[in-house]
């Protein structure tokens, strides 16, 4: 968990992003989101989604930063909310080995 814990650390993002993806987890339904966000990959643990999302975030902030056209806000912030609260379940969870 510590690779994971300092990924997220190190993670810099504009504050839009961050506020409009923290204002979307109140309406986050793991079960319907997540399987959205990932195409439909079964990623049933916290552990197994976290590494996952933090790639699509990665490759969703390399477009936004190359002002790719196919960009969409809107898939970045469903993206980091979901990043978000797989993490906040995770590290209620306690001490995991990612």
């Amino acid at each position: 968990m510590t690779n994971v814990t300092e990924a997220l650390a190190q993670m810099r993002r504009p504050g839009l992003l961050i506020r409009a993806a923290r204002l979307g987890q109140s309406g986050y339904d793991r079960n319907r989101d997540l399987k959205r966000i990932t195409q439909g990959e079964a990623l049933l643990i916290p552990e197994r989604a976290l590494p996952r999302l933090m790639d699509l975030e990665a490759e969703l902030e390399y477009s936004r930063k190359t002002h790719d056209s196919a960009y969409l806000p809107s898939r970045h912030v469903a993206t980091l909310t979901a990043l978000m609260a797989e993490a906040r379940a995770l590290f209620a969870r306690g001490p995991v080995a990612v």
